[in-house]
């Protein structure tokens, strides 16, 4: 199992030399402690899922780490040691804006939080409200921004766009405004969100674009803006930027610093100071990707994440400055050419480089930006400042870097939210491959073919000494010092076919290939053009089995907004983009299929329909052009409407166009199409029928082309609310079976499989969660046992269906898979608490009775019992529990009697599960021993009997 945190919101270093950890808030609504030295999750709390569990602030103070969720009616303080609740209080609705901390006299002691009409103050200690006021006017007036620095007043700054600014001061002590509202104008100023900050003693430094000026006005003393114009420093900003002000404030009962960033461009800051009235220029900063202060003790530094430039030589250096500048204006953000990137530490009273501070690291892997950049500063024994950096890439990447550049820990955060995922096979070893060569390629004659057996058989035996020797070098070696690293140069098949690769594709555009067995990242790619909400579908298109020629796989990007696609082919077990070049796809891609048909070179055969039904073949070789002409006639496929209600039928015509063949409305203003479900393509079914218990046999409905669609009410009241299931064929747009769940509503999981079809939803009447199941039979007689046709089954199969009760809520469902079948079927359900329960599939079964005959128990049929007990022997992964499961995902082994079982969410969690026990294995505590002391009594007794009956043989001759 992989834990992860998702990608950073908040993060707090701490700021001593000695410090182990690093608390942080995520957008995955996680709260966790990060262990510095080696990225390991020390502890995380997760909230929940939805936008109610969402962290909207945190702050830091000693060893308390103050959150506030839920749109700001929940403010929790936790122990960042042990991840301990020190205590929780709700507090009153309301948008949230600000949360900031409160200190009186040196002493920090209090937290208070603004909302759009209230600002409360807490104690620190309990969470005990100590006052809450009213706004005024707070119906025409935005209130964004709280400023306190220990003096016994909190100033609340408003605005009432385009007119004016309202500041409020109130008492720390009781709550009472203690100065009359004062009103500045400031017609400019649409909001306060990093276009204002507060600096020095309370003075407001804000800046306006069209002016290009700066506004400052002290709250405490003055009731106008003073207006400062950047041409006076020489400061330009860039067209259609909006600039942004960074203040910073070591500690809340001390003033803030009285130095500030100005951000003019995506690439462009100027370090800022206003003191005493006076603005001055420090330092300019032409190519900085990202800014951030830090303080240790009575030190405040700047940190500048910059691109690390190769100037070619004769180039000055202006000249390469302004032309980067304005390519990343086109970007709107900074990109390095070489992917290295420097991090330098500047003090901040004057601007100048602290020297031997640089940090140079390198992103030439992943290919991503850098986007949030945290410091954690402390001074060394000499007093210089040493530093080391948290760095958030683009594709939620974390490094953690120390001087001069090493890189102590990296996490890919983006693995907590996995979007599809495939397994592959491991290639063959050199050995193997060598066999396969052997009988893959023609005859070269006899002598020709005896020489490379020969040969091979040499091979093998080199690759066998070299095993028996590393084992018997590992043997006289204590257990822990035995490194069984995998990397991408020893990956092989073993024996049973269990360790695969898993290709995964995560939500940011970023593909990882992950090694089983061991949880290892053998390689990243990260695709670039990918936008955030993208929807990605992942196919297989050529296994390792076809050597010489690599594996390859293709992945479907379909981008939210504009619905245009992209193909993006590579090598899944190296992780390198193919050199087959996929086809442009000019048009909105809605099905694609995977044909059994293969091109020359052994790839399957990718169809691709857009939104105006025309169909494109990938590969499209003439090869594959020639068998698409021959097999149109029976290559089908549906599309499905769910806005308007309506899924369709179409059938591929010989020059690749389509045409429709069946159409099924389902009207939009009752019901909505929540899934449709078809069967896996890799499936094998083993056995067509079930034999009774009166010897006949019940043959199964397979039917390769069917469709389970699964309908929910529009009508959400609890009394009318309602669930629909259809079982439609893909091929004739036939409804095979029909029926309507009354009084249920979603979210519905369901599987399908075989003959049969398992769907979980929530009784409205009954208040409980239920599954369903559906089995297809055709009877005790076969249509036709040798061809299966859609257009040839006059007759409709027999469905039995069963209702059963569940004592707890689903996050996944998904069933297991074998090699041919033959192992029995169970249902892998996904808990909300984490658990993966594994319930066979006889305990859904529609024939079990209600009162058992002798032909039940003939058929070892369970009697009928409505509720389906969860047995914690049944879980499959013990306490590895996995965080917010979204999905699990199941595949076959070289064993038949095991499934390899993947589940993910926030975590990822890889495991074997065994329906009919390991049937096909010797178990761990077989009696080798016996069997063969056994065996050798056996053989040598034969050998004395066979003296002593030729003895008797010789003796009776004699007579």
């Amino acid at each position: 199992r992989q834990q992860y945190v998702g990608k950073l919101k908040f993060a707090s270093l701490e700021a001593s030399q000695g410090s182990k950890k690093l608390v942080v808030a995520t957008e995955k609504n996680v709260v966790a402690a990060l262990n510095s030295r080696s990225g390991e999750i020390l502890w995380r709390h997760v909230d929940k899922g939805t936008p109610e569990g969402a962290i909207d602030a945190m702050l830091i103070h000693g060893q308390d780490a103050i959150t506030v969720s839920n749109a700001g009616r929940i403010l929790r303080s936790w122990e960042t040691n042990i991840g301990g609740l020190n205590w929780e209080t709700s507090l009153d609705t309301g948008s949230f804006q600000v949360a900031s901390l409160v200190g009186l006299q040196d002493v920090v002691k209090y937290v208070a939080v603004l909302k759009k009409a209230a600002i409360s103050l807490h104690y620190l200690s309990n969470g005990h409200q100590k006052w809450v006021e009213h706004l005024p006017g707070s119906e025409g007036t935005q209130y964004q921004l709280l400023y306190s620095h220990g003096t016994g007043v909190i100033h609340v700054l408003g605005i009432v766009p385009q007119s004016h600014l309202n500041v409020l001061t109130f008492s720390v002590e009781d709550g009472e405004i203690t100065k009359q509202v004062i009103r500045v104008a400031a017609p400019w100023l649409k909001s306060l969100n990093g276009v204002c900050s507060v600096v020095g003693e309370a003075v407001l430094v804000c800046v306006d674009m069209d002016t290009h000026s700066l506004y400052v006005c002290s709250l405490e003393t003055e009731q106008e803006m003073k207006q400062i114009l950047l041409q006076s420093l020489d400061l330009e900003f860039a067209d259609g930027f909006q600039p942004r002000i960074l203040a910073t404030q070591p500690n809340v009962i001390s003033a803030s610093r009285t130095q500030f960033f100005l951000q003019l461009s995506p690439s462009h800051f100027s370090l800022l100071q206003y003191k005493h009235g006076l603005l001055s220029h420090l330092r300019d900063f032409q190519q900085a990707a990202l800014v951030s202060f830090a303080t240790t003790g009575e030190k405040t530094v700047a940190a500048v994440l910059t691109c690390r430039s190769e100037l070619k030589p004769g180039s000055s250096d202006g000249l390469h400055a302004g032309s980067t500048l304005e390519d990343s204006q086109k970007q709107e953000s900074l990109t390095c050419s070489n992917q290295t990137y420097n991090i330098n530490l500047y003090l901040v009273e004057t601007g100048q480089r602290l020297l031997d501070t640089t940090i140079t690291f390198n992103l030439e892997q992943s290919g991503a930006k850098p986007q949030q950049l945290y410091i954690q500063v402390f001074l060394k024994k000499d007093d210089s400042v040493g530093y080391r950096a948290l760095v958030q890439t683009e594709d939620h990447m974390l490094m953690f870097l120390q001087q001069p550049g090493k890189v102590v820990w990296s996490r890919e955060e983006s693995l907590a939210e996995v979007v599809s995922l495939e397994m592959v096979d491991l290639p063959l070893t050199g050995a193997q491959a060598e066999l396969e060569g052997e009988f893959g390629k023609k005859a070269d004659g006899l002598l020709g073919m005896f020489l490379k057996r020969l040969s091979s058989q040499l091979i093998l035996l080199q690759a066998w000494t070299a095993h028996l020797w590393k084992m018997f070098y590992d043997a006289r070696k204590p257990r822990s010092q035995i490194k069984n690293e995998i990397n991408i140069d020893n990956l092989a098949r073993d024996e049973f076919n269990l360790q695969k690769m898993m290709v995964m594709v995560t939500a940011s555009g970023k593909l990882f290939g992950i090694e089983s067995s061991s949880g290892t990242i053998l390689w990243k790619q990260y695709l670039r053009n990918v936008r955030l909400g993208s929807s990605f579908k992942l196919m297989v298109q050529r296994t390792t089995a076809h050597f010489p020629h690599p594996p390859q796989c293709t992945l479907l990007v379909k981008d939210k907004e504009t619905k245009m696609s992209f193909l993006y082919v590579f090598n899944p077990i190296f992780g390198k983009r193919s050199q087959v070049a996929p086809p442009v796809l000019k048009r909105p891609i809605l099905q694609t299929l995977l044909l059994p048909i293969m091109d020359q070179d052994y790839a399957k055969v990718l169809l691709l329909i857009d939104d105006e039904y025309k169909v494109t073949a990938f590969p499209a070789t003439k090869n594959v052009l020639r068998q698409l002409e021959e097999i149109a006639h029976s290559i089908f496929f549906y599309l499905v409407d769910a806005e308007q209600g309506k899924l369709s039928g179409f059938r591929l015509k010989k020059d690749l166009t389509t045409e429709e063949s069946w159409e099924v409305i389902i009207p939009t203003e009752v019901q909505r199409i929540v899934t449709v479900k078809g069967k896996r393509s890799n499936e094998h079914v083993h056995s067509q029928g079930r034999v009774m218990g009166d010897r006949s046999v019940l043959y199964k409905s397979l039917n390769p082309n069917l469709l389970a669609v699964v309908t929910e009410s529009t009508d959400t009241h609890h009394e009318r609310t309602f669930i629909g299931i259809y079982l439609i064929d893909g091929v004739t747009g036939r409804i095979i079976h029909s029926s309507v769940q009354k009084k249920a509503k979603g979210p519905v999981h369901i599987v399908h499989s075989e003959n049969w079809v398992v769907y979980q939803y929530w009784n409205t009447k009954a208040r409980r969660n239920e599954f369903t199941v559906l089995e297809l039979y055709e009877g005790t007689e076969q249509y036709n046992a040798t061809a299966f046709s859609s257009l040839d089954r006059p007759i409709l199969p027999q469905v039995l269906q069963q209702s059963y009760i569940f004592p707890s809520a689903i996050s996944a469902m998904e069933a297991t898979i074998t090699e041919r079948g033959i192992t029995s079927r169970h249902l892998l359900i996904g808990l909300p608490s984490g658990a993966i329960l594994s319930l066979p599939k006889a305990l859904l079964d529609p024939r079990r009775p209600e009162i058992p005959t002798e032909q039940s128990r003939e058929e070892n049929l369970i009697p009928y019992s409505p509720d389906v007990q969860i047995h914690a022997e049944r879980f499959i992964n013990y306490n590895q529990t996995i965080s917010r499961m979204r999905g699990i995902y199941t595949a076959p082994s070289g064993l038949e009697s095991t499934c390899l079982v993947v589940a993910y969410g926030l975590d990822i969690y890889q495991t074997r599960v065994y329906p009919s026990k390991q049937f096909d294995v010797l178990k761990d505590d077989y009696d080798y021993v016996l069997i063969s002391s056994v065996l050798f009594g056996l053989v040598f007794a034969t050998m004395i009997t066979k003296r002593l009956a030729q003895v008797k043989l010789l003796n009776r001759a004699w007579r």
